[in-house]
């Protein structure tokens, strides 16, 4: 069958897709971009609402009541003053302190090199030359009166002596080591000779001596004085307590009786 309906135009369903993709955008702007618009305008208004109402009433405050008397303190009560203060002081060191330092300063440099330092410098060099003078006759002096005849009475005849004596001195100084070493050797033989004579008379003689005394000591003559003193004791002894004590004791008795002893 052949369509006998008029041909469609190749324009004609373009603005129904145009049409179609404009309110999908549109759908999308509106449900994404919409919110954000509105949340950026809310939130440029409510800035601008703080600042016209709280930021800049309290900035104004802060520099009308708090910032401009503080600036108006410190000025009128600290900087000028301390201005002036420190002007006064440059003033016064100016004044009172450096420029009359400075003129004393130059007047007594000028005293210096004007009046003081030429007579004080031709002193010094009057002195100096004095004090060489001094100093090369003092040299000379002590060179001619001291030194050289220090030097031929004293050092060269005591050079001279020592030459001629070192000789006889270290000959001298042998012959005496030897001697020394010789006394040495005889004292330290006589030493060792006497050592063993003593040695030997000790072990042959004394000590036999002294061990037979001490032998005769103990054994013979202590018990025989242990025995004297206890025959003693016991003759002696009983003598005395029953003879010689009764008898004086009777005789004290019978003068006493006769009056003639109190």
């Amino acid at each position: 069958m052949i369509d006998s309906s008029p041909p469609r135009r190749a324009g004609e369903a373009e603005p129904e897709a145009l049409s179609a993709g404009a309110v999908a955008a549109r759908g999308v702007a509106l449900v994404v971009v919409l919110p954000f618009r509105l949340a950026w305008e809310l939130l440029v208004a409510v800035a601008g609402l703080l600042h016209r109402w709280v930021i800049a009433p309290t900035v104004w405050v802060l520099d009308r009541c708090v910032w401009r008397p503080i600036r108006w303190l410190l000025r009128h009560l600290v900087w000028i003053p301390l201005l002036w203060t420190l002007r006064v002081l440059g003033w016064l060191w100016h004044t009172l302190v450096r420029t009359p330092s400075t003129w004393l300063w130059r007047r007594l440099v000028e005293v210096w090199y004007g009046v003081l330092r030429p007579p004080l410098r031709w002193c010094g060099q009057v002195l100096a030359r004095l004090l060489r003078w001094c100093g090369r006759g003092l040299a000379w002096l002590v060179r001619v009166v001291v030194l050289v005849p220090s030097y031929y009475l004293v050092w060269l005849p005591l050079v001279w002596t020592v030459r001629l004596l070192t000789p006889p001195a270290r000959l001298l100084g042998r012959w005496l080591a030897a001697l020394a070493g010789l006394l040495a050797a005889v004292l330290g033989w006589a030493w060792r000779t006497a050592g063993r004579i003593l040695r030997w008379c000790w072990v042959w003689t004394l000590r036999p001596v002294f061990r037979a005394g001490l032998w005769v000591w103990t054994h013979l003559l202590l018990p025989v004085c242990r025995a004297v003193d206890a025959v003693w004791q016991t003759t002696v002894g009983w003598l005395r307590r029953s003879v010689l004590e009764p008898i004086g004791q009777a005789t004290r008795e019978v003068l006493a009786g006769l009056g003639l002893r109190r």
